[in-house]
């Protein structure tokens, strides 16, 4: 699997039903989360890049920090490190907290969290294009929101607050489903969410890694919830 080119200074790498993004600018390379499968997440860079390689997570679920041991330290929200902690616990992490400004060289991104799927989710948007960089929290797939720290309250909150950026963002890159999708998306998973909140939806019983789900269909994605 190779790198896609998403424009000069952007690329993606589909990794087994998640991607991973790379961000270049003119002081250094900003990798967007690390992969599930690959392990050299770091290594595959210096195919599109000669700069210094740094990382951020977007979230800690364990298919976004495949290749996080190749890097010393790591940039992230530190509401994450609650589960990160348990399987990485020498790396030197670089608070990321909402509103703070990444510039990369010329090109700034700006933290926006997303706190509902897990409690360090954040979004980078770049303030230059408006390409968001959304991670988990906004995209057409499935989007987990069962087991602990997980809570559809605090999601919806957050995707309305996301909204207040609308005027900022021109098309956002998840990690998971389609890859852009419209901003568009963002009411219409507001409204799905409400009426998941609300019992006005019927849920399918699914399991997923050992987990009795219930997987609400709101058109625009499926919630999985707990039971």
């Amino acid at each position: 699997m190779d790198w896609i080119k998403i424009n000069d200074t952007t690329y993606r790498y589909e990794d087994k039903g998640v991607r991973f993004f790379l961000l270049i600018g003119a002081d250094y390379a900003l990798m967007l989360d690390s992969g599930m499968q690959v392990r050299n997440a770091k290594e595959l860079a210096a195919q599109v890049t000669t700069l210094p390689v740094k990382l951020f997570n977007t979230h800690t679920d364990p298919d976004h920090i495949g290749s996080n041991e190749e890097f010393i330290e790591v940039m992230m929200n530190p509401a994450e490190l609650v589960n990160y902690r348990k399987s990485h616990t020498s790396q030197s992490i670089i608070p990321v907290y909402d509103g703070d400004i990444i510039d990369i060289g010329g090109r700034p991104l700006k933290a926006i969290h997303l706190p509902g799927h897990t409690p360090g989710s954040t979004a980078l948007l770049d303030m230059n294009s408006g390409m968001l960089f959304s991670g988990d929290p906004v995209q057409d797939g499935k989007i987990f929101m069962f087991g602990p720290m997980r809570e559809l309250s605090a999601y919806i909150l957050s995707l309305k607050r996301l909204m207040t950026f609308n005027n900022e963002i021109t098309e956002i890159y998840p990690c998971h489903g389609t890859c852009p999708v419209s901003k568009e998306i963002i009411p219409k998973l507001i409204e799905g969410a409400e009426r998941v909140e609300r019992g006005e939806v019927t849920a399918e019983p699914l399991e997923m890694f050992g987990h009795k789900v219930a997987a609400y269909n709101i058109g625009e994605a499926v919630l999985l919830c707990d039971e």
